[in-house]
């Protein structure tokens, strides 16, 4: 039994960001049928009550709704939709969804202004449509949790950008370390930064999110790189999910993103917090080794 389901629709986007970690699976793959997607949701019911609609970009299907409504007469406690946000600028689209049954909302939002954003979406004008799009939901009283990737163009601006989101008023806002897969892997020298890099930003953001009572996380950079917040890592709190991907089952999430996910090197044995960190994409030390990933003693670890 899990606790969550992510259903995977499609991979066809309106935007084309820099570091997407689907890479050129919107080539590869057709996006399901809406048949498909009805049967999946009966199937994940059985398993799980929470439910995330993800791609791709889900707010471009014109059957979404459907989709929802159905979830929700199927008694998901949780529906989530992971978005890039855009659509949900309209206030008609983002209230029929609220309508139908969404409960939360997960935008992406990767600078604080639009130049930024933009240049990492490669899609003029989406930092001003995500924005408002933030603010529609808000309006319409949902949960919203925003998802930033840190790569080398937006770590610097990350203290900035949390405020921005303190300011929008969302629920909860994420800073995931970028995957080195995909569109990502292949221009690695020049989207993946080091974790010392951005260390003092990342905890300048945090600091920001949690002075004003902002439920902040990070995901994907290891506790060691996190002195004294390493409460604020999602690893903590990530429910065991199923993934129901493009062409496969991922049964158990968590499972699959230790063991083939991340890795742990030989320094790893000798930290105090190694029994709770799950390690860097294992893509990370593969490029860059494990020179910066310093073990935490027990000490240290008590003083904190």
């Amino acid at each position: 039994m899990v606790a969550r389901v992510d259903l995977k629709t499609g991979f066809s986007c309106n935007n084309r960001c820099r570091f997407c970690v689907q890479g050129d699976k919107r080539r590869q793959y057709t996006d399901k049928s809406t048949e498909e997607l009805l049967a999946l949701l009966e199937t994940a019911r059985a398993d799980a009550d929470e439910l995330v609609f993800t791609g791709g970009e889900v707010t471009i299907r014109p059957d979404l709704t459907r989709l929802v409504q159905r979830a929700r007469a199927l008694g998901f406690r949780t529906i989530q939709v992971q978005t890039n946000g855009r659509m949900l600028s309209y206030m008609k689209a983002a209230r029929a969804l609220v309508t139908a049954g969404v409960t939360e909302f997960s935008p992406a939002l990767h600078g604080p202004d639009a130049a930024l954003h933009d240049g990492l979406t490669q899609a003029p004008g989406s930092f001003e449509q995500t924005v408002r799009g933030i603010k529609n939901v808000k309006r319409l009283g949902r949960r919203v949790i925003t998802n930033t990737v840190i790569t080398r163009a937006n770590a610097a601006r990350l203290p900035e950008l949390a405020r921005l989101l303190v300011s929008l008023g969302v629920d909860q806002f994420q800073l995931a370390f970028v995957h080195p897969l995909g569109a990502a892997g292949e221009h690695f020298e020049e989207i993946v930064p080091r974790f010392t890099e951005v260390q003092p930003f990342v905890l300048h953001a945090l600091e920001v999110g949690h002075a004003a009572g902002v439920r902040c996380m990070t995901e994907a950079i290891p506790l060691c790189m996190l002195p004294g917040y390493e409460r604020f890592a999602a690893e903590w709190v990530i429910p065991r999910t199923r993934i129901f991907d493009a062409d496969r089952t991922i049964d158990d999430y968590t499972e699959y993103r230790v063991r083939e996910g991340k890795a742990k090197g030989p320094q790893c044995v000798e930290c105090a917090l190694d029994p709770q960190c799950e390690g860097p994409w294992r893509e990370y030390p593969q490029h860059f080794g494990w020179d910066e990933l310093a073990p935490v003693s027990v000490s240290a670890r008590g003083a904190q």
